[in-house]
């Protein structure tokens, strides 16, 4: 499993440009600090107010003041800084984030995302989901292509909306997928798969792109 959700981290790390600010949802997402590619300069921002967050601590070496959105220990670069929730959402809602990478209960080929919660159910909650969405410039879904067997990406998202028509890009263990206003088209595939295999545990029908390649890691 680990090895799956590291394989995710590290594809959608390279979505990422130089100088981009780059938010990252709890779990999954915030594995791609620790896969930023050489060379590139990547400001990351946390919603609980950090600009320039770094990658995790090596354990024991955590300082127990210094936690992402999520509450996990991170670690702050050189000229980081802290600021007060009124920033951050200024920040965010002001169009200065770049892109920013989340987690997904369920995504639709018309770019409709939730994420936020299951009903009867206890999950973490939205957090700042509905505003990174509208607000940040790309959003990058990041999440295992199916859960316990059942389709995530639909025809139509069954649960509460977090947005609509915000996703730009799905990457998952087994392909790339941008939305587009035609549709899913899977730009990339994961040489562990074939293209039954995606389709099966996909419930809309992707596009496969003319120029399909194979999933880079």
């Amino acid at each position: 499993m680990g090895d799956i959700k590291t394989r995710i981290a590290k594809r959608v790390a390279k979505e990422l440009n130089d100088g981009d600010v780059v938010n990252l949802g709890i779990g999954l997402p915030t594995m791609v600090a620790n896969h930023l590619p050489e060379g590139v300069e990547i400001v990351l921002q946390s919603e609980n107010g950090i600009m320039g967050m770094g990658a995790a601590p090596e354990n024991g070496n955590e300082n127990v003041d210094v936690v992402n959105a999520g509450a996990q220990y991170v670690t702050i670069n050189h000229g980081g800084q802290y600021f007060d929730s009124a920033t951050s959402f200024g920040i965010i809602r002001g169009g200065h984030v770049d892109a920013t990478i989340l987690g997904a209960l369920q995504v639709d080929k018309e770019g409709n995302l939730a994420n936020w919660i299951v009903p009867g159910k206890m999950v973490p909650g939205m957090g700042g989901a509905m505003d990174l969405v509208v607000g940040a410039k790309k959003v990058i879904v990041a999440m295992q292509h199916t859960q316990k067997g059942n389709h995530k990406i639909l025809e139509k998202c069954t649960l509460p909306f977090t947005a609509l028509n915000v996703v730009d890009m799905i990457i998952t263990e087994m392909g790339v997928m941008e939305v587009t206003p035609e549709g899913i088209v899977l730009t990339e595939l994961h040489p562990d798969f074939t293209l039954e295999d995606i389709q099966a545990a996909t419930e809309c029908q992707l596009i496969i792109a003319e120029d399909l390649k194979e999933m880079a890691e």
